[in-house]
């Protein structure tokens, strides 16, 4: 059996440190925005080449929350990817403005750079590329399109932290970016934290108040804010991991690399990395087009699989959008999409291992 991901190697490696981690916020009692947290910030604004890293709940509020800080509301549109986790698009309704999906490019499914104008309105206010996979978007064409209109740009970096772009990290390019660490992510927590990077001070001043109930300080609300405070448990344990990322992500790269050496020549589309991107393979997603039957075959052997993501965002029964003629790549990968093991615990058999199964399964399937 090769697990799709296995979670207690990762821990079962670090519990010294981490019950280390757990004890020393026992000990100062202090749970809430702490200097664990601080700390945290501090790091991974350095790694994402921001001046500031506000601590919050999840990838979700981090996403809400920077929304309503660079001033988007009732009336205005986003400009977001058709295929990503539905996070991307919910969040701007939550914010009370309107997702306005954009087509993915066919080989990296990020948000394609060409098709931003078609989706432009006079209502446009910002646009969300998602660094999908870990690999970067387009980023530099899209801030530039963005700033030559006035618009904003807010990266969803949930999944490619760590990433970069012409040698820039992701999280430094736009107004703001946005990071999730729920414990499936590169850099994972032990339950569910996020956090904003920006380098814009008056960004990270409101989401630091909005967090925080709108509060300025001694019981002074001046705005509706909401509850979304980073606890110290969770920071702690982030700083164990965060001195892995790395090493971690080097290990990523290279099962990537052996996978596309040992799955090459198949009837199987592999995951591209482009000059001047740096991919941390947050997964490794293939696609084929008999994806189903692939996965099955694949289970039948051993091997775990799971599917990221089985319906393109505008056709989600949240959205129902009828749309495959407007955004016939999502529709295409929605339909093709299959992601293999990929995690640094995994061993070398393993890796072989999966060689092995999927090139037995499409000589199957034909």
């Amino acid at each position: 059996m090769i697990p799709f991901l296995d979670l207690r190697r990762q821990h079962a490696a670090l519990r010294t440190e981490l019950m280390a981690a757990a004890e020393r916020v026992l000990d100062g009692s202090q749970f809430v925005l702490g200097a664990e947290g601080r700390a945290l910030e501090a790091e991974l604004a350095q790694v994402c080449g921001a001046r500031h890293a506000v601590g919050v709940g999840s990838g979700t509020d981090a996403l809400r929350l920077a929304l309503t800080a660079l001033g988007v509301g009732r009336g205005d549109e986003v400009l977001t990817p058709a295929f990503s986790f539905v996070a991307s698009a919910t969040t701007i309704v939550m914010a009370g403005a309107t997702p306005v999906f954009v087509d993915v490019e066919p080989d990296t499914l990020t948000m394609d750079p060409d098709a931003l104008t078609r989706a432009l309105t006079p209502r446009t206010k910002v646009v969300m590329p998602v660094h999908l996979y870990g690999h970067p978007a387009a980023i530099d064409r899209i801030a530039a399109f963005a700033q030559a209109r006035g618009l904003a740009v807010l990266e969803d970096n949930a999944q490619a932290v760590g990433a970069t772009w012409q040698g820039r990290p992701l999280g430094g390019w736009g107004d703001a970016a946005c990071l999730s660490f729920y414990p499936t992510k590169n850099l994972g927590a032990c339950g569910d934290a996020g956090m904003l990077v920006t380098t814009r001070d008056d960004v990270a001043e409101r989401v630091r108040r909005l967090r925080h109930h709108g509060d300025t300080g001694r019981y002074h609300h001046v705005e509706l804010g909401y509850c979304s405070r980073l606890d110290e448990l969770q920071a702690a344990l982030l700083r164990v991991k965060l001195r892995r990322l790395t090493e971690w992500e080097e290990r990523r790269r290279w099962i990537a690399a052996r996978y596309r050496e040992g799955l090459g020549g198949l009837p199987l589309r592999l995951p591209v990395e482009r000059s001047g991107a740096r991919h941390v393979y947050h997964l490794f997603t293939v696609r084929h087009p008999q994806r189903d039957a692939l996965a099955k075959r694949l289970a039948d052997t051993g091997v775990g699989t799971a599917v990221h993501y089985p319906l393109p965002v505008p056709g989600q029964p949240l959205f129902a959008a009828d749309g495959e003629k407007r955004w016939p790549e999502a529709h295409r990968a929605a339909r093709e999409v299959l992601s293999l093991p990929c995690y640094p615990e995994m061993s070398d058999a393993e890796v072989e291992g999966v060689i092995d199964a999927v090139r037995r399964a499409c000589e199957d399937l034909g």
